[in-house]
């Protein structure tokens, strides 16, 4: 009798916990969209994308005449004027190979502009999430946009409205529900 007593009051303790906890996700890709600072923010990294990519091609534009300069003057040219110009070119290359990574490799100018751009607007989606999480006493909190795979989802458990209303983007005309 006191084995069952103690299981009965396992159960319901431990039951009460499961129950307990509350979950919800958002779409932060969806809230994002919404965010006029975020598109303002992105338009500015594809501007400086595009100037950058524009950058380093017209670089290898460069290289590729130097090419065509030196296989046009090959026949005039001694072994070691040729070596000279071989030499030159590599260099040239060696300098636009070390400015893309410069700019777009690990931790580069670009990585470093999207943070600085970037930063403001995901830190005031989290603030709403996290403020929404609290007044609505959820423990765990999803991103519907994020890899993680949510086969289904049920829209009662949907708070990226809640969300956009904490940021001042909700529609008028939407009844969260």
């Amino acid at each position: 009798m006191r084995k069952l007593f103690l299981l009965l009051l396992f159960f319901m303790v431990f039951g009460q916990i499961v129950v307990a906890q509350k979950f919800g996700y958002v779409d932060t890709d969806y809230i994002l969209a919404q965010m006029p600072e975020y598109k303002e923010a992105q338009a500015e990294i594809d501007q400086l994308l595009k100037s950058w990519r524009s950058e380093i091609q017209q670089m290898y534009k460069v290289i590729e005449g130097m090419y065509s300069e030196l296989q046009a003057e090959e026949v005039l040219l001694t072994a070691e004027m040729k070596e000279e110009r071989l030499a030159e070119i590599k260099k040239k290359e060696k300098e636009v190979v070390e400015y893309n990574n410069k700019v777009f490799g690990y931790e580069g100018l670009f990585f470093l502009k999207k943070k600085e751009l970037m930063k403001p607007v995901l830190e005031s989606v989290f603030e709403a999430t996290e403020k929404v999480s609290k007044a609505h006493r959820i423990q765990f909190m999803f991103d519907k946009a994020a890899d993680m795979v949510m086969l289904y989802t049920d829209p009662i458990h949907d708070y990226t409205d809640y969300v956009l209303e904490e940021l001042g983007y909700g529609d008028e005309n939407d009844t969260i529900k």
